[in-house]
């Protein structure tokens, strides 16, 4: 009865980890820019002396749904949003470049632009720095940052820079811990000119919350499945041994 207990046990554990994944997209569909994560996994073989049929499911580390989320206006000029294909570029906590799509911008005493998390927000040439107070402030298609300081005439407008716009092959990102997106190979992304944003507005999450919650009874349903056949190989395995004893 192994082969069944080893089956079963591996269908379950895969299940738990689904469940996991699919927790993790419910409470994150209300989150701006949020990519939904789906769980993976692939048969193994189980070497061994002994052991040449067996095969299990070995779990992988969870792939990601890219597709846009839907727009959302909020009128804010320090919302922005990425059109299609593209990425912020942000300073994590260690000061490393990654990437999110996250517009939701604040815009600190000092004049550092950071997003809602207080990642600096980065430019073409490094961290974007206002001078404060502003009266305006205006987020180009391109990225583009003009501005006019407080009390200066209306015709007095600055250019300040560029937001740092990525849209490197997804095949060549992962996702961290912190839930921002960094190159595997440790690399810094190079800017890119295809990339247009809208001002005014933010990128919900790709979330479907009806088809996780679905996603969710399917898993429960097929866990309890999974051991039931474990209780069912168990009680298999022990009526065995009792006619062993009578034989």
């Amino acid at each position: 009865m192994d082969k069944l207990l080893y089956i079963a046990a591996s269908g379950a554990s895969q299940n738990l980890l689904g469940t996991s994944v699919r927790a993790n997209n419910l409470a994150n569909s209300q989150t701006t820019g949020f990519r939904a994560q789906l769980e993976q996994a692939r048969s193994m073989p189980a070497y061994g002396e002994g052991l040449p049929t067996r095969v299990f499911a070995m779990t992988e580390s969870p792939s990601n749904n890219y597709e846009s989320g839907p727009m959302i206006q909020t009128g804010r000029e320090l919302d922005v949003a990425i059109q299609g294909d593209g990425w912020f570029a942000v300073q994590d906590q260690f000061g490393q470049e990654a990437y999110s799509r996250n517009g939701n911008f604040q815009l600190g005493d000092d004049g550092i632009l950071t997003d809602v998390h207080g990642r600096v927000v980065l430019g073409e040439n490094g961290p974007i720095f206002l001078p404060v107070p502003l009266d305006n402030l205006d987020i180009g298609i391109d990225g583009s940052l003009s501005m006019r300081q407080l009390g200066a005439p209306e015709t007095v407008i600055e250019d300040i820079g560029r937001l740092k716009l990525v849209s490197p092959n997804y095949r060549d990102m992962e996702r961290g811990e912190d839930g921002l997106f960094r190159m595997k190979d440790g690399s810094i992304a190079l800017e890119s000119e295809n990339v247009n944003i809208m001002s005014g507005m933010l990128e919900g999450s790709n979330v479907n919350a009806i088809d996780e919650m679905v996603s969710m009874i399917s898993l429960q349903r097929n866990y309890e499945l999974q051991v039931k056949m474990m209780k069912q190989a168990q009680e298999l395995d022990t009526r065995g041994n009792m006619l062993l004893r009578i034989i």
